[in-house]
């Protein structure tokens, strides 16, 4: 299915986006994780938009082709207001689908207006979250953000040993959308700054880990709302999932056996499937009711 590239005016900057299938369908936003791009979700976006859904995968902003923050700032106040933007650029609340960044982006939206969304879909992340974890994605964003790399082989290396679940692909081309050449080097699609929005204080307020913000964002929720944990994970436990439907009790809970933090990426058949099925009895369910109401 073929894509629109769409641009959405968000402040003093704009963020890309990739838009699939009827723009009169029922619109679900995918909000990728810190240091990837739109495309990670480009796969899901495409099938969903089969079965009917109008799907939206934009970079965040610092990410991808979207534009960087003028004054060097990423925090999540500046990430929710961007998921904000989307909503308004969509002109309908849609379903909103993150995976760790961009869920905690959702989330926060969320908490300051709970009628933004028409349901949510956490991947991998929560309020709650592991450190250990947290930080090994830190460690390995911040190795290569200023050197980069010599050659996509390069770079395909040093995410195979940080991911050795993987198969290493033998075709790099997909890693051409992750990674950008400059004067002879390959970096990563994003803006080093965004590291500084990864505090190591122990009060993080306003940092994309906000433990009290986002739980408070999370406690507010009345929306139809999904977490996904991938079933290896070392940034979400099983402790911390439980904690999250303790502070959302209407909320679902689906584990992704033998996933590790990218879910998708590590089984995005199974991951598709949970999220399908979620769309269609919590979703779609509800535009229905909205349609006979209308009518």
């Amino acid at each position: 299915m073929n894509s629109e590239t769409v641009a959405i005016p968000a402040g003093a900057i704009t963020l890309a986006g990739d838009r699939y299938g009827d723009p009169n369908g029922a619109p679900v936003v995918f909000l990728h994780g810190g240091g990837q791009t739109r495309h990670s979700w480009a796969s899901s976006a495409r099938d969903l938009a089969g079965e009917g859904w109008q799907t939206l995968t934009v970079d965040l902003r610092g990410h991808g082709d979207s534009g960087w923050s003028p004054d060097g700032v990423y925090d999540l106040p500046q990430f929710a207001a961007d998921v904000v933007a989307i909503a308004d650029f969509l002109g309908r609340p849609p379903v909103l689908v993150g995976a760790s960044l961009g869920g905690n982006a959702a989330l926060s939206a969320l908490g300051g207006d709970v009628e933004l969304g028409l349901g949510l879909v956490l991947v991998d992340v929560s309020p709650f979250v592991q450190r250990t974890g947290t930080d090994r994605v830190r460690e390995f964003m911040a190795a290569n953000a200023e050197t980069g790399f010599a050659s996509l082989e390069e770079a395909a290396d040093t995410i195979a040993a940080y991911q050795p679940h993987r198969k290493r692909p033998a075709n790099l081309d997909g890693l051409r959308k992750n990674l950008r050449e400059r004067d002879g080097r390959w970096y990563w699609h994003w803006d080093p700054a965004f590291l500084r929005g990864v505090s190591d204080d122990a009060v993080q307020r306003n940092r994309i880990l906000d433990p009290v913000h986002l739980g408070a964002a999370a406690a507010s929720l009345r929306i139809p709302t999904l977490l996904v944990r991938g079933g290896e994970s070392d940034v979400i436990s099983v402790e911390d999932s439980a904690r999250f439907l303790r502070v959302v009790p209407h909320a679902e809970f689906a584990s992704v056996g033998g996933a590790h933090h990218m879910v998708a990426g590590d089984d995005n058949a199974v991951f598709e499937d949970v999220l399908a099925d979620f769309l269609d009895r919590r979703i779609r369910s509800r535009l229905d009711v909205f349609a006979e109401v209308d009518a």
